[in-house]
């Protein structure tokens, strides 16, 4: 678990960034944009320098995941992800300058020297990435819930990083130390959603995430492949029990809003939120996901952003959250 942050690095008017700086900013951003909308809907409710800063930490991890996902043979991606490894080593000894060619490699390297980004996390993602090119397979939720701890967990850390703690009243110590915890806990929810999502799509690329043993309990082990199970398999049963394990991690990961500032608060708000409508509508129709992608209109996204920016999400697992303790 990564320490907590507490407030946040704000960067001085002498270390204000650069032409350069910001050119590989808005880089980042127009990546970010075009290729996360989800992820974009949230970070837009951040200041100035915390979206920058979320912008370079996604498409560093954009860039990551083209790898894993990309039409190279493995043996190419295992070196692109070491060459990726290695730049990200670059970028932790400070050796990139803001003229360097990579926009990517400069607004991260700005990022990490204005906010306490734990950039190890980028080393598990490269980590998580690697076992898809090699094929994983996830026998049992332990499995799976490591590999969802790199992709995923991970990005929830470095992102506590950019928001950093604050005091809200109330919280004790030892609770707030658990921020990290929390964001890593919210980062294997939303990933547990994106997978349940994309079971067909990851199928037609050859990869089964859930684990084998729930997949034999529900009689599901020939994979998804098409769009009807085969007769006697129980694929609502299957998905109604990955919800559940879902719901579960987002309840506990909900638990870092009170320990985030407003705007960081809304921001997380509004990306859960996103992804935990996302859930309902996926128990409430299971087999929608195997005819293609779920996902929310605008109007809906909207509302969660909103709902966010309140506070209300915030407020309402606050007093959760008092209600658990002793």
């Amino acid at each position: 678990m990564s320490p907590t942050v507490e407030g946040s690095a704000h960067t001085s008017p002498a270390s204000a960034p650069s032409a350069a700086v910001l050119a590989a900013y808005s880089y980042c951003e127009a990546v970010t944009g075009s290729q996360a909308r989800n992820f974009a809907y949230g970070i837009r409710l951040l200041p100035s320098d915390k979206r920058q800063a979320m912008s370079a930490l996604y498409a560093f991890s954009r860039r990551v995941d083209d790898i894993g996902d990309g039409t190279l043979a493995p043996e190419a991606k295992l070196v692109r992800l070491e060459d990726t490894r290695a730049l990200l080593g670059r970028i932790r000894a400070e050796e990139i300058d803001e003229d360097d060619t990579d926009p990517v490699a400069v607004a991260l390297a700005h990022a990490a020297r204005r906010f306490p980004i734990p950039l190890g996390g980028l080393d598990e993602l490269i980590d998580g990435v690697l076992m898809d090119v090699r094929g994983e397979t996830y026998e049992t939720w332990d499995d799976l819930r490591a590999y969802c701890r790199c992709v995923a967990g991970a990005i929830g850390r470095l992102s506590l990083g950019v928001f950093g703690t604050v005091n809200t009243g109330g919280l004790g110590a030892s609770e707030a130390e658990r921020a990290g915890e929390y964001a890593d806990t919210l980062g294997l929810a939303l990933q547990l959603t994106n997978i349940l999502r994309d079971v067909r799509e990851d199928a037609a690329n050859g990869r089964t995430y859930l684990p084998a043993e729930d997949l034999a309990k529900f009689g599901c082990g020939d994979g998804f492949a098409s769009d009807r199970m085969p007769a006697g398999a129980d694929f609502a049963g299957l998905v109604h029990h990955e919800v559940r394990r879902a719901r579960a991690l987002f309840v506990e990961g909900y638990r870092l809003l009170p320990m985030l500032d407003r705007r960081s608060g809304a921001c997380v708000a509004a990306m859960a939120g996103i992804y935990r409508r996302l859930l309902d509508r996926i128990e409430r129709e299971p087999e929608a996901v195997l005819r293609g992608r779920v996902s929310l209109p605008p109007h809906e996204k909207a509302y969660v952003a909103v709902r966010g920016l309140s506070g209300l999400d915030a407020r309402t697992i606050s007093r959760q959250s008092t209600r658990r303790r002793p």
